[in-house]
């Protein structure tokens, strides 16, 4: 006889099968926005498939099987011979083999390129985010390396390529390639001035030999990676190859793989320089500068891991309200949790509509959004990667306990979601580049309220944060202790006129009501009752 106590009832069915781009209406409009008309069709054909991919089953499989079978250090062979591998997951491979295949590492030649590369990661880093962080550093690579011709010559065609492929080799015998990035010391962290490892010249033109450490060394079975190391000059910039050209092993030696919070199905490392070959980039003593412009393409990319992954915890939680019943009626209809759901909302509508504001203005690259960037980015990263983590947390709480078990998928989510607030610069790091540039580039300033300016006389809750913020930094003076406050000012500012410009009228109305005009409680959940949230909600829902 069937057992009847364990008939499931009033559960809400896996999110699966769907096309992660398409029922984005933010990011699909964005898209549509930004993107030239001529390229419109087949843009939105290439982000539909690879949205669908991203929703299959298989993916989100792929996505589980990385994170529970994370990266193994082999540091010897079974001869004894160092080695210095790590080893993968096959789904990790699958993952990056998509990633690179659909162009998210060629973005700075292509028409539309950062634009449709921008939605692609953020539609892409809902299936896995581990696995973004070469292929972000890969993509931010190209513009450091323009700074040589003939390194950018020899290394961007297997950075943009659209080919993968996994181990070590000879570099000039692979289709494509994956870079890494090297900064960070143990003694000094952010502050990459302080590093100790030397660089010194050989007879070779651009050649020297390093000798030092580095505290993160994140994706180290990538091929090649640009590192800061004090020259003769002072601190310069330095391709680093894992396999010399002719087939060679650098010295390369990777100590240990850091046990983190999250992120698990990426390796992050502790590498040591001894006798290392490296070829400058650049020019000695100008490591910095050099480097500065790959810093910055990965910080709008942790803006846009954080938008997806924002994104993907309202998708479930919307979804598992549509379908679950409490109290006499569907979670998603009762007015205390439409309301959680829409500040949800609201929260990643804003952060994807500022991520894809700031791929366009790479698109644009005039004079005017390369200014305009300056300070948006910084101020982005601070703010989106910030608002991470709380919208994770409610998001799990609104599927209840059957959020806080791992296969909901929503404590990986949790997880991941403080890391773009830390990697390439913390909170603080990024308020002092922007009270750097506001007090150093003032056509930067002038950029950025130019910007803003454009939905002025729109709402008046605008009007009156444009005022405040304008008051703000009149004084520059004692700015330090101050500068959180006003980059996220300056953040929420920036949000609530791409909003009021571009987004529903119901969007704009709750954004400008909460986060500038004041009518906002300390959580989520407490918008003002007499906003259209039905409507907000609906529009973050995925149907499946």
């Amino acid at each position: 006889m069937a057992a009847t106590t364990h008939t499931v009832t009033n559960q809400a069915p896996p999110l699966v099968e769907y096309d992660v781009f398409t029922s984005d209406r933010a990011l699909s409009e964005g898209v549509e926005r930004h993107i030239a008309p001529e390229l419109a069709e087949a843009v939105r054909e290439e982000l539909a498939g690879l949205g669908r991919t991203a929703g299959s089953f298989q993916a989100q499989e792929w996505g589980v099987q990385a994170n529970e079978n994370p990266p193994k250090l082999r540091t010897h062979d079974r001869y004894g011979h160092r080695i210095d591998e790590v080893e993968f997951h096959p789904a990790w491979h699958r993952l990056l083999d998509r990633a690179v295949a659909a162009g998210l590492t060629d973005a700075w030649g292509r028409p539309g390129g950062h634009v449709r590369r921008a939605a692609g990661f953020l539609v892409w880093t809902q299936a896995e985010a581990g696995h973004g962080c070469p292929v972000s550093m890969t993509h931010a690579a190209v513009p450091a390396l323009r700074t040589d011709p003939a390194l950018a010559a020899e290394w961007e065609p297997r950075l943009t390529s659209h080919v993968y492929e996994e181990g070590l080799t000879t570099p000039s015998l692979k289709a494509g390639a994956l870079f890494g990035m090297g900064m960070t010391e143990k003694q000094g962290g952010s502050d990459v001035r302080a590093n100790t490892t030397r660089a010194e010249p050989l007879a070779g033109a651009g050649e020297y030999l390093l000798t030092g450490h580095k505290w993160f060394c994140s994706a180290p079975m990538s091929d090649g990676f640009l590192v800061l190391a004090q020259a003769p000059g002072g601190l310069s910039c330095f391709l680093v190859p894992r396999v010399l050209g002719d087939g060679t092993r650098n010295v390369f030696r990777i100590q240990r793989l850091k046990d983190k919070l999250g992120n698990r199905s990426n390796a992050s490392s502790e590498v040591e320089f001894d006798g290392t070959w490296a070829r400058l980039v650049g020019e000695e003593g100008r490591g910095v500068r050099t480097i500065i412009e790959m810093v910055a393409a990965t910080r709008l990319d942790c803006v846009l891991g954080s938008a997806a992954l924002m994104r993907q915890s309202v998708a479930q939680a919307t979804h598992h309200a549509a379908y679950r019943s409490a109290f006499g009626g569907k979670l998603i209809d009762k007015p205390l949790m439409r309301n959680v759901l829409a500040d949800l909302a609201l929260e990643s509508e804003a952060a994807t509509t500022l991520a894809m504001r700031l791929a366009a203005a790479y698109d644009s690259d005039t004079e005017q959004d390369r200014a305009f960037l300056r300070l948006a980015v910084p101020a982005a990263k601070y703010w989106v990667t910030k608002r991470c983590t709380p919208v994770a947390a409610e998001a799990l709480e609104c599927l209840g306990g059957n959020g806080y078990v791992e296969e909901s998928g929503m404590p990986r989510l949790l997880r991941e979601s403080p890391l773009n607030s830390i990697w390439e610069g913390s909170g603080n790091v990024q308020a002092l580049d922007v009270l750097r540039a506001l007090q150093r580039e003032p056509q930067a300033l002038g950029a950025f309220l130019t910007e803003i300016g454009q939905a002025r006389g729109a709402d008046h809750r605008l009007d009156g944060a444009i005022k405040d913020l304008l008051t703000e930094l009149a004084d520059l003076g004692g700015m330090e202790g101050r500068a959180r406050r006003v980059v996220e000012r300056m953040a929420l500012v920036l949000q609530g006129s791409l909003l009021v410009r571009w987004a529903p009228p119901e969007v704009a109305d709750a954004f400008c009501a909460s986060r500038l005009g004041g009518d906002w409680g300390a959580a989520f959940g407490t918008l003002p009752h007499s906003l259209d949230l039905a409507a907000v909600v609906e529009r973050a829902r995925v149907e499946v």
